[in-house]
């Protein structure tokens, strides 16, 4: 028996939630039992009790606002202790055409994938601003630098994946999920692919993108944290290389003058030389320490991993799964 859960983090969404909930689907083919599920973020409205009036079967509640991504995995821990065998998260916004959920799906019945990432039309969704069209597409690049893989809309949150790949998901950034989890598959050799999907029209603001400048800062710092924990070797490498070449430069400057006989008075570059130098010598350096402490970090996320598949199948085994 295949059993879906259809996770919805919320956050104060009391006039969209039901919106949200009434577009779900009850029935899949391929698919024996589809479960609602919402993560109440902390919410002070009334969305837990408009989501139990329209049918939502499991409601995980937060006392204090933690944030999309600590309420995302919240879902999924939840949803695999309650025998979830395929996850589907969406938004509370009534963003993603739930109509499109048995696409979403359909890779991991066919057994093609264990993650499954929602293509938004960018282009053609009239709500986004040039400037955060042009945002998501970096976003997306960057990942798929980091990442190795082929995905084309990274920050897209309308996914489905496997009981597997869930538990095999670690997120460490409090502001998303979105990008890390992509990077992770990649690097964890996940099979993950992606399905055009379409979008409605926008019901509020987004809440992720309070303001272009904060979403910029949020999204740099994310991408740089991303690279330094995942690619930290070329991270540090390229940071030092830009360091040597700096230090080259006053190096070539010092040598022409020593070469011409004036070389006594213009001993500073030597000395910004050496600093540029042994600074992009260092960065290289961390970076081959970081790269042996990331294997170290893999190794702890295999055995949290194995821990998780026990205790996933202690609960499976309570519920008759």
């Amino acid at each position: 028996m295949t059993k879906l859960i259809i996770q919805i983090p919320c956050y104060n969404e009391e006039e969209t939630i039901g919106v949200a909930l009434d577009a779900l689907p009850r029935e899949i083919p391929g698919v024996d039992v589809v479960e609602w599920l919402i993560i109440d973020d902390g919410s002070t409205d009334r969305t837990v009790e408009v989501a139990r009036a329209h049918g939502v079967d499991h409601v995980v509640s937060n006392h204090i606002n933690r944030g999309l991504a600590r309420a995302f995995t919240a879902g999924l821990d939840y949803c695999l202790k309650n025998g979830a065998d395929i996850i589907v998260n969406t938004d509370a916004d009534n963003q993603y055409n739930a109509d499109d959920i048995p696409k979403l799906i359909a890779p991991i019945l066919r057994r093609e994938a264990e993650i499954v990432v929602g293509e938004r039309p960018i282009n053609d969704t009239d709500h986004f601003s040039p400037t955060k069209k042009v945002l998501q597409k970096l976003g997306s690049w960057v990942v798929q630098m980091a990442s190795g893989t082929k995905i084309p809309d990274a920050p897209s949150g309308f996914r489905a994946m496997t009981r597997e790949a869930a538990t095999r998901l670690d997120v460490f950034d409090n502001y998303t999920y979105t990008l890390e989890t992509i990077i992770q598959a990649g690097r964890k050799n996940m099979s993950i692919t992606s399905v055009p999907i379409r979008t409605n029209d926008e019901l509020r603001p987004s809440r992720l993108v309070k303001n272009i400048p904060t979403y910029v800062q949020r999204s740099l710092f994310t991408i740089v944290r991303i690279f330094m924990t995942y690619r930290p070797f070329r991270f540090f490498t390229f940071l030092g290389g830009i360091g040597i070449l700096l230090g080259l430069v006053p190096t070539i400057r010092f040598l022409i003058f020593y070469f011409h006989g004036q070389g006594d008075g213009h001993i500073q570059s030597l000395i910004f030389a050496v600093l540029f130098i042994g600074l992009g010598v260092t960065m290289i350096a961390v970076g081959l320490m970081a790269e042996l402490i990331t294997v170290n970090r893999q190794l702890l996320e295999e055995i949290r991993w194995r821990i998780r598949e026990m205790e996933y199948r202690e609960h499976a085994r309570r519920f008759g799964r």
